[in-house]
C-alpha cells in the first residue's frame, strides 16, 4: 500500500482501467460465475441460460422479447444507479495531474459519465447500453437510448411495451454493446474513443511523464482490461496497481492489492493527500 501511494503520488498522468468489479459498491451486480448472475435474475435461472448464453445478439433474432427484457433491465438499473464516492474522489486526484486522467473499461454502465468523468477522455472497450444501433445493421447509425422505456412481465421475463425498432429500415434495434459470438457490433464509436486515448498515450510520452495505470475490479473471465493494462504497463514503462478482491495476482514489478475498488481508492488516495 505504501508503495502503490507512493506511485499515485509522483504520478503525472493516470490510466484508470476498470471492469465491472468497479460497480459493485454502487449496487451493481458482476456476474461473476453463473451464481452470482442467477441471483441477480432468478427467473434467468429458472430458464436456464448463463450469462455468456444471454449476452448473445441471436436472442434479438430468435425472442427479440427475452432480450430486450434482459437488457431493458439493464438499462433501467443503470440509469437509476448511483456511482459510488470513490468515482468522485479518484476523479479530484487524476484531474489535477499535469497529464490529467484517461479512463479504459469494459463497463458499459455509463456510470463513469455519471459521476462527472470527461466523456471525451473515457474508452468503452465493449460498447454502451446507452447507445443503439440497427440489430441487421442497415446503417453505421448509432443512436442515444436517452428515454428508452422497456417494460417487463417479471412472471415470463419477456418484454411488454413496443420493441425499440430502426428509422431506416424498421428491424429491432439492439444496444451498441460488443456481445459474445457478435458479427454485427458496430464498433466506430469505441474505435473514435480508443483513438483518443492513443493521442493522450502518445502525448504522454512525448513529454516524458510518469503514467500511473490504476486497475480497479477486472477479473479473469473476461480479461481485456487485465491484459490492456499490462501492455500499457510493459510498454510506456508505466506502474500498475491492480485492486481486486480475487483476482489480484500481478506480473513482475506491479503491485496487487486485494480490496474492493472503493475501499482501496479511499485508503490509497487518503495517503497520497496526508503526504
Amino acid at each position: 500500500m505504501d508503495r502503490a501511494q507512493e506511485i499515485l503520488r509522483d504520478a503525472d498522468a493516470v490510466l484508470i482501467t476498470a471492469g465491472a468489479g468497479m460497480g459493485v459498491d454502487s449496487g451493481l451486480p458482476d456476474f461473476r460465475g453463473s451464481e452470482g448472475f442467477w441471483r441477480a435474475y432468478p427467473v434467468i435461472k429458472d430458464l436456464g441460460y448463463r450469462f455468456e448464453e444471454m449476452a448473445d445478439p441471436v436472442w434479438f433474432e430468435k425472442d427479440p422479447t427475452l432480450a430486450w427484457a434482459f437488457y431493458g433491465h439493464r438499462y433501467k438499473l443503470y440509469s437509476e444507479t448511483t456511482p459510488h464516492a470513490g468515482f468522485s474522489r479518484l476523479l479530484a486526484y487524476a484531474a489535477q495531474k499535469p497529464g490529467s486522467y484517461f479512463v479504459f473499461t469494459s463497463n458499459v454502465d455509463g456510470q463513469f459519465q455519471k459521476a462527472g468523468y470527461d466523456p471525451n477522455r473515457i474508452v468503452e472497450i465493449h460498447g454502451s447500453i446507452h447507445h443503439m444501433q440497427c440489430n441487421l445493421p442497415c446503417t453505421r447509425k448509432i443512436v442515444p437510448a436517452k428515454g428508452l422505456d422497456i417494460t417487463i412481465d417479471p412472471a415470463t421475463f419477456r418484454t411488454t411495451s413496443p420493441l425499440p425498432r430502426c428509422s431506416d429500415c424498421g428491424a429491432i434495434m439492439r444496444p451498441n454493446i460488443l456481445m459474445f459470438s457478435d458479427w454485427h457490433w458496430i464498433p466506430d464509436r469505441t474505435d473514435a474513443q480508443s483513438h483518443a486515448l492513443q493521442r493522450w498515450l502518445d502525448a504522454r510520452e512525448a513529454r516524458r511523464e510518469k503514467i500511473a495505470v490504476l486497475e480497479l475490479g477486472a477479473g479473469k473471465a473476461v480479461p481485456t482490461v487485465r491484459i490492456f493494462s499490462e501492455q500499457i504497463a510493459q510498454n510506456y514503462d508505466a506502474s500498475l496497481i491492480r485492486i481486486n478482491p480475487h483476482d489480484h495476482d500481478v506480473p513482475h514489478g506491479a503491485i496487487g492489492i486485494a480490496s474492493g475498488a472503493r475501499e482501496a481508492i479511499e485508503t490509497l488516495l487518503q495517503g497520497v493527500n496526508d503526504a
